[in-house]
């Protein structure tokens, strides 16, 4: 990564936080696991996606964080930069976001996000009352976007009664 004064590390932070606030995301995905003692597995990731003319950034992310893979994506044609260790959300992607915060109500998605990365990291997602605690937070996060499993759903998978307000 170059380091002349006009590219120096604190612009480079900067950059790509600012990149990650329009371009990036940041997920906990579920997928229900029976062979799994809790019946959920927990999925944070940070990932960031841009046209093949552009996937240099990707690279600088890649660079930059010393982690993470950079994949096609066929649904859209685009390239993903992403993260998907633990480890390495909680000790290089989640510092960076702090030390360089994001300025857009996304935000309120990281600052959730970190939440939950920090309770999987302690091992919290393996029991049953504070994985609900996850999903139910999960579910404040990216209001807008699409889902495999409704909330409604996974919370079932965990052994919670669903009670829906009748009209009578």
């Amino acid at each position: 990564m170059p380091n002349t004064p006009a590219f120096n590390i604190v612009s480079i932070g900067n950059y790509l936080s600012g990149y990650a606030d329009g371009e990036g995301s940041f997920c906990i995905s579920f997928s229900p696991r029976p062979k799994l003692k809790t019946l959920l597995e927990v999925r944070p990731s940070f990932s960031v996606s841009q046209n093949s003319d552009r996937q240099e950034v990707l690279e600088l992310f890649r660079q930059f964080f010393d982690c993470g893979t950079i994949r096609r994506n066929p649904s859209d044609r685009t390239f993903k930069y992403e993260v998907r260790s633990i480890k390495d959300l909680m000790q290089k992607v989640i510092p960076h976001f702090q030390k360089y915060p994001l300025l857009s109500s996304k935000k309120k998605e990281f600052e959730k996000f970190a939440v939950i990365c920090q309770m999987v990291y302690e091992g919290k997602h393996l029991k049953q009352e504070t994985l609900k605690e996850i999903v139910t937070l999960s579910y404040q996060m990216n209001g807008l976007g699409a889902r495999r499993y409704k909330k409604q759903e996974l919370l079932k998978v965990l052994g919670e009664d669903i009670v829906y307000a009748s009209s009578n």
